[in-house]
């Protein structure tokens, strides 16, 4: 029985590990178990967000000093969401897209 209580727990723990950690919700306490997350990178996303909340990806890296593409990619793969999405990087194509779409208008 005590084999079968501690294996639900340790389920139970990993599963709560692996949560996503949406940004317009969580705490300073939560933001800094994502792995990069420091206490100075947390307080500045609630600090942020209390002004008005992430609108998305582009939104968050705009925002937060020190986040560019390459960071929001290891927080989006540690479990970490904006308004329940996780990031997906331009590709080379759309941005030049992008970019012709710009240079035409």
């Amino acid at each position: 029985m005590f084999r079968k209580l501690l294996t639900l727990f340790a389920a139970m723990s990993l599963g709560a590990a692996f949560a996503a950690v949406d940004v317009n919700k969580a705490s300073e306490a939560e933001l800094d178990g994502i792995k990069g997350v420091g206490p100075a990178t947390s307080t500045l996303i609630v600090a942020e967000r209390k002004k008005s909340e992430f609108k998305n990806w582009d939104d968050f890296i705009a925002r937060i000093k020190g986040v560019g593409q390459k960071t929001a990619a290891k927080f989006s793969a540690q479990g970490m969401t904006v308004d329940g999405t996780t990031y997906q990087a331009a590709t080379k194509t759309d941005t030049k897209t992008v970019q012709r779409k710009t240079e035409l208008n």
